[in-house]
């Protein structure tokens, strides 16, 4: 595989030299379809582990285990996110991004594809959750392998007046995977029985998921074998480290970054997956309402994640990050209980929500990280986002719904809140980090 990935980098660069240097805008692109294939298959997932899962895989259970068993298992990806990371940058160090990318999307592709075909209780037993929880790391160890240094080199070609602009980019794909997913999911249980669904319908999403990752896997291999990516690796701004060498040199970095976005971590699942099963576990309302909704607040959402670019660049990415963080506080404190508040405060939670989502969203990725220096951006920031998810999301799903259902909403507003405190904390240990280091 090495030697192919190798002739087809090199025929890549020869192409890509014909035309010039790739400029921010081609990066963007690159940088929007990887992150838009990242995101929309987590959002199939998390949508079948609400709707789908429980019925299948646990069907012998009660709707509220079922539900929580399946968070469980949706869990595993974050956890092995981060494994993923160590053992792919070991192969890109030895054999290239070409390589790495092409066994990690591959590896996605058909982890995501895998649970298309997976078989129910009804047929394998227990077996049926064991896969799934195969599937589920499969897919959080190519995830944390597919970092591909696009984001850190767009950020590199940012102007500096708008560097706001540019860190919102990647954030993109998060409302576009969503929109996508929910749309699907939405049309099939709108044109099936129920038992046709849950018998093939729900399937269909997966395969779509390959298609995308094929799509990315190219889009992305183009980018990267480009002669600019090429010259910022071979200068070291770029250059895969070791994991245990970039914890020792930007450890304090990698944590900070980790907890800073933690408060639009945990807002991203209080408005998509979190009130997705609230409302399919305790309301008599159809999943398919629920998910035009979510489609609808993902639309606001991306406008809101575009408009952040240009507030970021007039009033600085932590000062919005602070802001955000303390607004996100403030809807924690009566927005959750919306959720009992029929059609109405179900939309008026979910344009709201994403609304502060998209603003706070949009810097998340792009004030702390930043801080790394150029010889450890690229591990350091792959690093970073693979704790920030699995600190500020994996296990957020569950938890959230334990406690509402456990305490009720006022509950899952108390988990938000959590978070939102973490981010403000999180930036004021960042600014006395720079401040000690000058």
């Amino acid at each position: 595989m090495s030697g192919a990935s190798a002739t087809f980098e090199r025929d890549a660069r020869i192409v890509n030299a014909r035309h010039g240097q790739v400029d921010p805008g081609e990066i963007a692109i690159g940088v929007i379809i990887g992150r838009t294939s990242e995101f929309f298959d987590f959002f199939v997932y998390a949508i079948a582990s609400v709707i789908v899962f429980p019925k299948l895989v646990f069907p012998h259970l009660d709707a509220l285990t079922g539900t929580l068993y399946s968070f469980a298992i949706f869990a595993l990806a974050f956890v092995a996110r981060p494994i993923g990371t160590g053992i792919f940058m070991a192969i890109d160090r030895a054999y290239g991004k070409g390589v790495k990318l092409t066994i990690t999307l591959f590896l996605l592709g058909s982890s995501t594809v895998a649970i298309a075909f997976l078989p129910g209780y009804e047929q394998l037993g227990w077996v049926s959750a064991l896969l799934l929880a195969a599937f589920r790391i499969g897919q959080g160890l190519a995830l944390g392998g597919e970092w591909d240094g696009l984001p850190a080199l767009l950020a590199m070609n940012a102007p500096e007046n708008r560097r706001g602009w540019y860190a919102m980019i990647p954030q993109l794909g998060a409302p576009l995977g969503l929109m996508v997913a929910a749309a699907l999911f939405a049309y099939f249980a709108s044109n099936l029985s129920s038992e046709d669904f849950l018998d093939w319908g729900w399937r269909y999403p997966f395969f779509v998921a390959f298609a995308i990752n094929v799509v990315a896997l190219f889009a992305r291999l183009r980018m990267v074998v480009t002669p600019e990516f090429t010259e910022h690796f071979e200068k070291k701004e770029l250059e895969p480290k070791p994991i245990g060498e970039t914890i020792r040199a930007e450890g304090a970095h990698i944590v900070v970054g980790a907890f800073a976005p933690l408060a639009s971590f945990a807002l991203f699942h209080m408005v998509t997956v979190f009130p997705l099963s609230w409302v399919f576990l305790y309301t008599d309302q159809s999943p398919t309402r629920f998910l035009v909704i979510e489609l609808i607040g993902a639309m606001v959402g991306l406008v809101t994640i575009v408009l952040s670019g240009y507030v970021a660049d007039r009033v600085g990415r932590r000062n919005l990050l602070s802001a955000t963080a303390a607004a996100i506080a403030a809807f924690s404190g009566f927005a959750p209980q919306l959720l009992n508040g029929g059609d109405v405060g179900e939309v008026i939670f979910m344009v709201s929500g994403f609304i502060l989502l998209g603003l706070s969203f949009g810097q998340s990725s792009g004030a702390v990280a930043s801080n790394f220096s150029k010889a450890y951006r690229y591990t350091g920031s792959a690093l970073t986002t693979d704790l920030a998810w699995l600190v500020g999301a994996g296990f957020a799903p569950f938890v959230a719904l334990y406690l509402s259902s456990q305490f009720g909403l006022m509950a899952a507003g108390g988990y938000l809140l959590s978070g939102a405190v973490c981010t403000l904390l999180a930036l004021a240990m960042s600014r006395q980090l720079e401040s000690t280091e000058r």
